[in-house]
């Protein structure tokens, strides 16, 4: 706000001076022309394009420091996230994951943030912390390698967090996750990441080739190695039907892209990283119904033989998941199979039905 100010002082300061000066010259020029003194019109025109002369550095020196001003506060913005201290980060003596098979089990986890609870009362807190916001409340589940989970729930159930710190974008508050029966939180953080794939909604597109963007799962991949994960996950067709196809450039975000096409490039990009343990969180929202028709296959090759994380609001893409968990208020308050909580007739029953009925 101080630059801002600053833009709306300097500058139109020094353009009024200026103008205000001409104007003088202006009119005292004109006075001693008519009153006979010994000024030409010559001379009157020599002295204003001085005072021209003389300001046009000024102003370049004004704008030049709302420039800097400007940039200075940018620069205030930027350093303030560089010295933000990391708190999620290896613990002294975290030692290499190795290999993932991908059995996964989450033992009592407590995560919250510092903030206000809701006007309704429905985020609990924590005992002696009434600004401490628990998320997630002794969420306890195990999945077997290869197995699909779903999560589904209300907005703000903690859904998403899940996957967060399991990927540990967060440290817990307590409990504790475990992968093949080791603790994650005693690992270094590049060697899990490194064998899991996250696929999020919005879907990032490099500059450059719709092949180099695939390629970004894996940078050793062959041409055939990419036509084929494209293929199966149904976005070779628009691929090849572009007009350079797999050379085709994109811009960065994938403008040219439809929200459905770009998430097929991702899907194809995972699929080229084969990571053992796979989190989807709303990666086929943008897809319309014709084309989720179409990927279903492809979707069931892409969770084939990989423990999957499956966050969705669009119930019909989970139905063939091994176990869905409902969350609500940081708890799992539901857990099952698509027919048995069909069955079941509680609070999936009701969310399903408020879909498809």
């Amino acid at each position: 706000m101080d630059a801002i100010k600053l833009t709306f002082l300097i500058q139109p300061a020094a353009d009024n001076i200026a103008t205000w000066t001409t104007a003088i010259i202006y009119v005292l020029g004109v006075n001693w022309i008519s009153g006979g003194d010994a000024l030409t019109a010559g001379t009157l025109i020599l002295f204003t394009s001085y005072i021209g002369r003389f300001w046009a550095p000024i102003n370049t020196l004004a704008g030049f420091y709302n420039s800097l001003v400007t940039a200075m506060s940018y620069m205030e913005r930027i350093f303030e996230t560089i010295d933000e201290p990391v708190t999620v980060k290896d613990v002294e003596g975290a030692e290499e994951m190795p290999e993932i098979v991908g059995a996964v089990e989450f033992r009592e986890v407590v995560f919250s943030y510092d903030g206000e609870a809701d006007e309704a009362g429905e985020s609990s807190e924590t005992a002696g912390s009434p600004n401490r916001v628990v998320v997630l409340d002794g969420v306890s589940f195990s999945a077997e390698p290869g197995q699909t989970f779903a999560i589904v729930g209300p907005t703000g159930a903690g859904k998403t967090t899940i996957i967060n710190v399991l990927s540990r974008f967060y440290n817990l508050d307590g409990g504790a996750i475990f992968i093949d029966g080791i603790d994650i939180a005693g690992v270094t953080i590049k060697s899990l990441r490194r064998q899991m794939g996250v696929m999020l909604q919005d879907s990032f597109i490099f500059s450059g080739t719709v092949a180099d963007n695939i390629r970004y799962g894996d940078l050793d991949a062959s041409l055939d190695e990419i036509v084929a994960a494209a293929k199966t996950v149904r976005a070779h067709d628009f691929i090849a039907a572009m007009e350079n196809g797999y050379e085709t450039e994109v811009n960065e975000r994938g403008t040219r892209l439809s929200a459905g096409q770009r998430q097929l490039i991702s899907f194809a990009r995972a699929l080229l990283a084969d990571p053992k343990i796979l989190i989807l969180d709303e990666a086929t929202s943008s897809i319309d119904t014709e084309t989720e028709a179409l990927l279903q296959e492809g979707l069931a090759a892409l969770l084939q033989g990989r423990t999957s994380f499956i966050i969705a609001h669009r119930l019909s893409t989970i139905k063939k998941a091994d176990r869905i968990l409902y969350i609500d208020g940081g708890k799992i308050v539901e857990a099952g199979s698509h027919d048995e909580l069909m069955a079941a007739g509680g609070l999936y029953h009701e969310l399903y039905m408020s879909q498809y009925s």
